[in-house]
């Protein structure tokens, strides 16, 4: 049961990142970004609240943001905490 604890953490540590991102682009709004990067409106909110998603869509995801994966996770401190 604990090493279910720790991976909702880090997934919810994963949504924080993505929606972060999101608003240091400047996007106030999750719909218009999800709209201007071509994500399903209801798709993107899934991420953002830290619902499961694919390693595809993260990359995609990712890419959507102009950054590369090792970008992407220099800022994700799922460990240990």
């Amino acid at each position: 049961m604990r090493k279910k604890k720790k991976t909702n953490t880090d997934i919810q540590k994963l949504a924080k990142r993505i929606k972060a991102l999101r608003m240091d682009q400047g996007y106030t709004n999750s719909e218009h970004f999800a709209f201007d990067k071509y994500f399903a409106r209801t798709q993107y909110a899934r991420y953002e609240k830290g619902e499961d998603l694919r390693f595809t869509s993260l990359v995609k995801l990712v890419h959507s943001f102009g950054i590369s994966l090792s970008q992407f996770f220099e800022g994700f401190e799922g460990r240990n905490q």
